[in-house]
């Protein structure tokens, strides 16, 4: 498929992979793939739009619920929308519905959009990975269905060792790293059709076995300050994402105004630009 190289606006939908956890800056907002990505497109086109609906924690069908329209009406030159994984990872899931819903929103953001981008998304390799991965290539089939169909773009994260690798991972074992964020966000720009600066694919050198002590310690402190909370929230029927709104959900210049968390866009493209040479 041939793909355009000048793109003067984007969008993001999603959940806290597009919003960029654990990417985080030094004031602690999260940065992340898209505003990295985001940053390169500015670069090269004066006047560049951007706007990022994500919110971590959320359903597809809150996605469709609350992101898509709003994207669709926006009807930028690209849309990436990756959502899905956070239904995979609950206990109980109908995959009919999740197949429906993410059916519902290409269907819906396709024809708005200059470019549909999706992404098969990466995981972390590990026990946790083996139990849902049915379920997460389940999903990918319906992404790549999609993306035949409607002439959408489709990301293989999932299928790059590298991203699965656990060092590219946060303590909570959700969430990429600042190294996986930027790996991403040049795996999207490489697939927009614009020019490589790296291999993002590239494998990590080999790392040293931690010791069973280590890999122990390692393993309470993750169930403590991560698993044990996020339990907790599915119990109850809470998100992290409760309450929150996007950090930057007008589309608008890239760097003319703040984002919904009241940090600096102007701060973020810099740090974004820097960059670019807990669970949900």
């Amino acid at each position: 498929m041939e793909t355009r190289t000048e793109y003067t606006s984007f969008v993001a939908l999603g959940d806290s992979f597009t919003e960029g956890m654990s990417d985080r800056l030094p004031d602690g907002s999260y940065r992340g793939w898209a505003d990295l990505l985001a940053a390169r497109l500015a670069a090269r086109t004066p006047g560049f739009r951007y706007a990022n609906l994500a919110v971590r924690g959320k359903l597809i069908g809150q996605i469709v619920e609350e992101q898509v329209d709003i994207a669709a009406a926006m009807a930028p030159d690209v849309v990436t929308l990756v959502g899905g994984l956070n239904d995979t990872l609950r206990p109980k899931v109908d995959m009919g519905r999740v197949r429906a819903l993410l059916t519902e929103a290409v269907e819906r953001l396709a024809p708005a959009c200059g470019q549909l981008v999706l992404m098969r998304s990466p995981g972390r390799n590990g026990p946790v990975m083996d139990r849902f991965r049915p379920r997460m290539e389940e999903l990918f089939t319906v992404v790549d269905e999609l993306a035949a169909a409607h002439g959408a773009l489709v990301v293989d994260l999932y299928g790059a060792p590298v991203l699965g690798d656990q060092r590219m991972w946060d303590v909570d074992r959700l969430h990429l790293t600042a190294e996986g964020h930027r790996r991403v966000a040049e795996a999207v720009w490489q697939t927009l059709g614009l020019d490589a600066a790296e291999d993002w694919r590239a494998r990590l050198p080999a790392a040293e076995a931690a010791r069973w002590a280590a890999r122990r310690t390692s393993d309470a402190r993750f169930a403590r300050q991560h698993l044990g909370p996020w339990v907790m929230r599915r119990l109850t029927g809470r998100s992290s994402g409760d309450g929150r709104a996007a950090k930057r959900p007008e589309l608008l210049p890239y760097g003319d105004t703040a984002p919904a968390d009241g940090t600096s866009a102007a701060g973020h493209g810099k740090s974004a630009r820097d960059g670019a040479g807990g669970l949900s």
